[in-house]
């Protein structure tokens, strides 16, 4: 009897952990719980049924089946892949591709994997965009790249329920022989460059030299117009104030021999006093600069007066006692 009640407790032991198991499976199966940033598809013996959004969600056990879906953008970063540029130049080209996924459904009943499906559309796109490029505007026009790429994939990606965001290229490895011709033009460019830059300094500062010695020039000539002119005003300025000065001379002195010719009294001057003016008048009248010489009509008295005058000198000295043996005067001939 003791056996038998051992052996029912054993067996009761293992229904209940079976029990156990069956229920926690079924509440695995049953219970899903979705994360934020991706949705479930509840398929139904295989078949879609709903799109459960991010939480706790029953499924029916044995019967529901549920995908999760990542709905958030994610980039895909393809390897480098060899293109060929419009001008046969080989090129080693990678790219990111950011996309996300908008419809749910689309992308997992339309293509079998979305991701693989991007990841060959985008080097088919690669190929076809730089082969319509050149090897310069593949290098200095990636934006316009993106731009095509863009275009070429966006209607393809749409049927798959995906949409394509932005594609980035990453990176544009031309050949070594290419890298080492650029590099060599890139040399050249600047040795050019700072030919250019080295003659135009040239020429400015010959430029700059001749417009220096052009202003030294025309200021030392205004200097010496300005030195000329001042010296010749200082000049003329002397001639006016030298000519003024000869001019009031001449009038003072003739003023005072008018005034001397006025003081004498003609009534009681005498005989050799007039003579002795006259000749006077006549010594200025021969010293005068002009090219004729006016004779007065009484010349021919003036020498005759001239002679009585020189007689009547000798005879007022003869007269005198000698000055050696006189009293020590000098004779004075009164006239």
């Amino acid at each position: 009897m003791i056996i038998g009640s051992v052996g029912l407790d054993v067996g009761l032991v293992v229904v209940a952990i079976v029990a156990a198991a069956l229920v926690l499976s079924f509440l695995r199966s049953s219970l899903k719980v979705v994360q934020q940033g991706s949705v479930g598809v509840v398929k139904r013996f295989g078949e879609f049924r709903a799109i459960r959004q991010p939480g706790l969600h029953l499924l029916v056990p044995l019967v529901d089946r549920m995908d999760k879906v990542d709905v958030r953008e994610f980039p895909r970063t393809g390897d480098q892949q060899s293109v060929i540029t419009k001008d046969n130049v080989s090129l080693q080209v990678s790219a990111t591709i950011f996309c996300q996924v908008t419809d749910v459904k689309l992308a997992l009943f339309e293509v079998n994997d979305f991701g693989l499906a991007i990841d060959q559309m985008a080097r088919t796109a690669l190929r076809a965009v730089f082969g319509e490029l050149t090897l310069d505007e593949s290098l200095s026009e990636r934006e316009t790249i993106n731009a095509k790429m863009q275009d070429h994939m966006t209607e393809a990606t749409l049927k798959w329920g995906v949409r394509l965001n932005r594609i980035e290229i990453l990176d544009i490895t031309p050949p070594t022989n290419v890298l080492q011709a650029m590099s060599e033009q890139k040399e050249a460019e600047q040795h050019k460059r700072a030919a250019i830059l080295k003659s135009e300094g040239e020429q400015q500062s010959a430029i700059n030299s001749a417009q220096g010695r052009k202003q030294a020039a025309i200021l030392e000539a205004e200097g010496q117009k300005e030195a000329a002119i001042l010296g010749a005003e200082a000049q003329q300025q002397a001639l006016v104030l030298r000519a003024d000065g000869e001019k009031q001379a001449t009038q003072l002195r003739g003023e005072g021999e008018s005034a001397a010719l006025d003081a004498i009294d003609t009534s009681t001057i005498h005989q050799n006093t007039l003579a002795v003016l006259q000749l006077r008048a006549l010594q200025t009248l021969a010293s005068s600069p002009n090219s004729k010489l006016v004779v007065p009509y009484e010349a021919a008295g003036l020498v005759g007066t001239a002679q009585a005058l020189v007689e009547a000198v000798k005879g007022a000295g003869a007269d005198q006692p000698d000055p050696v043996q006189g009293n020590g005067r000098t004779p004075q001939t009164k006239v």
